[in-house]
């Protein structure tokens, strides 16, 4: 299959198409298998970051979070060593704070869709645009334009625009065109397309059941209008379509279906031939398991090339991977022409971004001073507040229970569902249920944190000195999806449910979900019940503004808060 260098998303000037097809037939065989890996790296030690530009020559590097110190230590590091630049890659759905550690957090996608204005998609990239661009990130793992079907999957919930598809490729389209005015490439994810499922795919090869005719209105529309919008590359996840792989191979026996890294009907039929993807193509992590499960690794290595794949992202064990890649080429298990390919499109990528005249006028190279006036900035953190006014969403209220101030309730029992962060979670904040009533308290609440108490049956504390002692009672969940969850839902304290809210009847109740759009499905009587997609400082300043009536609520929820449930909506 034929790359084309001048059309979208590469659109390569003579002189670029030039320095491929140079670069390429100057590359030693090794040279080129290397340039198939994207790695990773945690830190900015020199010597390991010359380790993988200059001694192991990989195409491209995934940065985790850091400084903004040593993330300028690592740009500079990696495109110093390396003969050919390289990709540098960061999770951005939310903001650049998902990179470096003062980056600003803009919103999880779901909030962005909350706003009901495509606008913020758009400030979502620039704002990720402006500080990637300045600390030397050129290419965004994102946006995830996964579809929110199952309100029971673990991980995409607010890492989606929603559950709407129009909403979906209408803000992934917008977030695509944004961040790539900054010469950062975006990767729209994770083809065929995750939230189908309520498992994940992390933990296993999961599977979207749509019909082909289904995917094809949602999914494929979604992918679609981001490709001819420019998208220059594409996640593939450890994800099965089994009605798109038996409609373009009727051979296959369900056995034999493939999640989409190794599925060559997906990468070549589907995604390059139905929704004609020039751009390249990269795995999902190699370390997730649900690669793992369907074959044994040293065939799967070289399988997700020789089907269709061009980059490999991360390794379990470097040396083993490589070398697995490298058989995998031996062996004729990946030809010559799909080798060539591959590395084609891995050097057209860089050459859109322009890498190769950066590295001429020593343009690769962060400038600290200035990147410090651009990352987190005050204009920056100024969408990110109106992100958090705009998104929050009060899905049911019980008449005449808001506003909450003092002088109506004075004393408020406070439940706290808390949660821990993960590299993957959306942006989850550990102490933000604290953080809250902190601010609580200083517009001048007397909190009182539940604690369960012993006594079983006929023990129990009497009920009246709930009544008796508290105006209000507050719950406060902050529980975010993360990989190697296979489920987010609310867990309760002994004994006997002890935290369950039985009180809402004679008491005011209110419940705030920081984070899990669908708690609704394990508290289905409250009658006040508020989203806020997200616990930064932001976010809860404008959430105690709304509660106390300071500002009104004008969030509208991407998906259904209900989950479908009868009783919720009671």
């Amino acid at each position: 299959m034929s790359v084309e260098l001048k059309k979208n998303p590469f659109f390569l000037s003579d002189q670029e198409v030039e320095w491929v097809h140079a670069t390429l037939a100057s590359m030693t065989e090794e040279e080129k298998i290397a340039q198939l890996f994207c790695l990773i790296t945690y830190t900015d030690d020199e010597q390991y970051l010359a380790h993988l530009a200059k001694d192991l020559k990989v195409g491209g590097v995934m940065t985790r979070t850091m400084s903004l110190a040593e993330m300028i230590n690592t740009v500079t590091g990696l495109q110093k060593y390396a003969k050919i630049p390289m990709l540098i890659s960061a999770n951005l759905e939310a903001g650049l704070n998902q990179a470096c550690t003062t980056g600003t957090r803009v919103g999880c996608e779901m909030g962005i869709a909350a706003t009901g204005d495509v606008k913020y998609a758009h400030e979502l990239g620039r704002v990720i645009g402006e500080e990637a661009s300045a600390l030397g990130i050129n290419w965004a793992f994102a946006p995830i334009i996964d579809i929110d079907f199952n309100f029971r999957n673990p991980i995409t919930n607010t890492r989606t625009f929603g559950s709407d598809p129009d909403v979906v490729a209408n803000f992934g389209k917008a977030y695509v065109e944004e961040v790539q005015k900054y010469g950062i490439a975006a990767s729209i994810k994770h083809f065929p397309g995750d939230g189908v499922d309520e498992r994940d795919q992390h933990l296993v090869a999961s599977v979207n059941s749509l019909s082909a005719e289904d995917w094809e209105k949602t999914y494929g529309k979604a992918y679609k209008t981001s490709i001819d919008a420019g998208a220059k590359t594409v996640m593939v996840g450890h994800i099965l379509q089994p009605a798109w792989s038996k409609k373009l191979n009727s051979s296959l026996k369900d056995e034999e279906i493939m999640p989409g890294l190794i599925a060559p009907e997906l990468l070549q039929g589907l995604l390059r031939g139905r929704l004609g993807f020039n751009g390249l193509i990269v795995t999902d992590s190699s370390t997730m398991a649900g690669m793992g499960t369907m074959m044994p690794r040293e065939k799967a290595v070289p399988c997700t090339i020789a089907s269709g794949c061009d980059m490999f992202l991360f390794t379990k064990n470097l040396e083993e991977d490589m070398q697995f890649m490298t058989q995998g080429v031996r062996d004729g298990v990946i030809t010559q022409e799909r080798l060539n390919e591959a590395v084609t499109r891995i050097l057209a990528l860089k050459a859109s971004l322009h890498l190769p005249e950066k590295q001429k006028n020593g343009g690769l190279f962060p400038d600290r001073a200035a990147a410090e006036k651009i990352v987190g900035c005050a204009e920056h953190r100024r969408v990110s507040k109106e992100v958090a006014e705009r998104s929050i969403t009060l899905v049911k209220e019980e008449k005449g229970v808001l506003p909450i101030t003092p002088q109506r309730y004075k004393r408020i029992l406070v439940y706290k569902k808390e949660g821990k962060a993960s590299a993957v979670s959306a942006g989850i904040t550990e102490g933000a249920a604290d953080n809250l009533i902190a601010k609580l308290k200083a517009k001048g609440f007397e909190i009182t944190i539940f604690q369960p108490g012993g006594g079983w049956e006929g023990m129990a504390t009497p009920v009246r000195d709930v009544y008796e002692n508290y105006d209000l009672i507050l719950y406060i969940a902050n529980l975010a999806t993360k990989s190697n969850q296979t489920i987010v839902r609310l867990e309760w304290a002994e004994p006997m449910g002890a935290d369950v809210p039985v009180y809402m009847h004679s008491v005011p109740t209110v419940f705030v979900s920081l984070e899990n759009p669908y708690h609704l499905l394990d508290v289905p009587r409250i009658k006040t019940f508020i989203n806020t997609y997200g616990s930064t400082e932001e976010i809860l300043d404008a959430l105690v503004e709304k509660l106390s009536g300071a500002s009104e609520f004008c969030g509208k929820s991407p998906v259904d808060a209900f989950c479908g449930k009868w009783d919720t909506r009671l």
